[in-house]
């Protein structure tokens, strides 16, 4: 079986090695010169680190280099996936700075055509057949910047606006006056090298977020409460099992009164009250669906003026004020502005699909109908990667491609279309309505990645032990106890199905 994988992050790195150990020939497409997807030097902001610890963040059969930093900068994380390409041989799989520009299924639905160039709009195109597709393109790979009124002039008197991805020259700010949008990581992240050489530095935020300091009250570092099952049981999943029962029943104070003190203490910590920036609505609310480790030196900045948050507010347009470039909020506050970066999130979709092939693959509103954030519902011969962000990002992709993997070799037998269908609906509708629609198009699991890794891991009955299961309540998760996942689930499949047979019979779309 020829199988095409779209995307060279952690989803399709680590989709290509399981694939390829499971006994299928796998060709990885990558618009960029380099392995890495976010972390690609063609997307590196300054000031970019991981918001995981280096022990948590990474896949399961290499850990990171014991010389790296506690939390790793952008440049370090993409060396590592460097070396995971170098020690599992996948350098003859990549196809980097070629750019898939199509992919259509097959008039028969038996496979794929593949349309792919040089990218940056290079000739010539290349079309390809593949018997399987697996999307790793990753849910922030297309920026979403606002379409702000007034640009055009803004730009032709000098301006510019750009995502935070694409800025990677801090010169370009020096001496400037910069307005950064946003107020998630990226946001905070930038911030500071941009403060350090800019005129001024303003952060215009819609909506205030809490920021983990790394170590709570300078000593418990963070991992100990969100990275554990224990932090993750904290938040009412949509099924309770076992001691979540307890902590949202009986307990339920006790689990109040642990979020509502991580909140307190994150407050005076980082002296929020006194910078008058404590986000509107508890810890626990805001927590349903992100969480951001706090930059380090952001809030000293804000403290000693170096860095402006204009909370609570947007951008109404940009104009020229006095010859030169500026931004209006909406409460008329006028900002010079040579610079615009924004860190205003993705739009999750398939850049390589048409619109027909998407409202196959998604609902009404637009969320992906992925049974166990992998496979679609009503689309045969693909399967997702990566598209379940979670605070295990890595090792969930990684998991995600241990089950396309045992379904291709026949391992797996998923339910009957119509239960997926309702599970899947009624999944995402609970996404929506916890997170108030901020879920991402329905990719987003945070903060329940390891329910998500459980589901993935019970279905194919390779779950870890229940002791092994039993630590992570306490102690942060090691990618590392799931390094024998993928030798298991070879040798269990190898005798229920051949290697790179047909795949199961597609899921049949039913009549609207």
């Amino acid at each position: 079986m020829r199988i095409a994988v779209v995307g060279a992050g952690f989803a399709g790195l680590s989709a290509a090695k399981v694939l390829r150990q499971s006994g299928f020939h796998v060709t990885v497409f990558e618009k960029a010169p380099d392995v890495g997807g976010v972390w690609s030097r063609t997307r590196r902001y300054p000031g970019l680190r991981t918001q995981n610890d280096k022990g948590t963040y990474h896949l399961s059969d290499l850990p990171m280099p014991a010389r790296y930093p506690q939390w790793p900068t952008g440049k370090q994380v993409q060396e590592y996936l460097e070396h995971y390409v170098d020690m599992f041989g996948l350098g003859t799989a990549l196809r980097l700075s070629t750019e898939v520009v199509s992919a259509e299924l097959l008039d028969d639905e038996t496979g794929w055509l593949l349309a792919s160039r040089p990218a940056g709009g290079g000739d010539p195109v290349t079309m390809e057949r593949y018997d399987h597709l697996v999307v790793a393109n990753g849910i922030f790979c297309d920026p979403l910047v606002p379409s702000f009124p007034g640009a055009e002039d803004f730009t032709a008197a000098g301006g510019r606006v750009l995502p935070a991805g694409e800025f990677h020259d801090l010169a370009a700010a020096r001496g400037k006056n910069v307005v950064i949008v946003g107020y998630g990581k990226s946001s905070c992240d930038v911030a500071i090298p941009v403060s350090d050489v800019a005129a001024r530095t303003h952060v215009v935020a819609r909506e205030l977020l809490w920021k983990m300091p790394r170590k709570l009250g300078g000593a418990l570092n963070y991992k100990y409460l969100l990275l554990t099952r224990m932090g993750e049981a904290l938040f009412r999943y949509i099924t309770l099992k076992g001691f979540e029962r307890f902590l949202h029943g009986p307990g339920n104070g006790l689990r109040r009164g642990m979020l509502d003190s991580v909140g307190s203490v994150a407050t005076r910590q980082l002296k929020l009250r006194e910078l008058g920036l404590v986000p509107n609505g508890s810890f626990q609310d805001i927590a349903r669906s992100t969480v951001s480790l706090v930059t380090e030196g952001f809030f000293e900045r804000v403290a000693d003026g170096r860095i402006s948050v204009h909370r609570d507010r947007t951008i109404s347009d940009l104009l020229v004020d006095d010859g030169r470039p500026a931004a209006r909020l909406a409460d008329g506050t006028v900002l010079a502005a040579d610079l615009v970066i924004c860190g205003t999130g993705f739009r999750q979709h398939v850049p390589f699909f048409d619109d027909a092939l998407h409202a196959r693959l998604q609902d009404d509103a637009g969320n992906f109908m992925l049974y166990r954030q992998i496979l679609p519902i009503d689309v045969p011969h693909l399967t997702f990667a990566g598209y379940n962000s979670s605070f295990f990002s890595p090792l969930s992709a990684e998991m995600a491609a241990v089950w396309t993997a045992a379904y291709l070799r026949g391992g797996i037998t998923p339910p009957p279309v119509d239960r997926m269908r309702e599970e899947v609906r009624a999944r995402v509708a609970w996404m929506a309505a916890r997170t108030g629609g901020r879920h991402a198009r329905g990719t987003n699991v945070i903060p329940f990645s390891m329910h998500n890794i459980d589901e993935v891991l019970d279905e194919l009955g390779l779950n870890l032990g229940r002791l092994a299961r039993a630590r992570q309540w306490l102690l942060p998760v090691d990618p590392r106890s799931y390094r024998r996942v993928t030798a298991r689930m070879i040798r269990r499949t190898a005798d229920e199905g051949a290697t790179g047979r047909a795949e199961p019979a597609p899921a049949r779309r039913a009549a609207p």
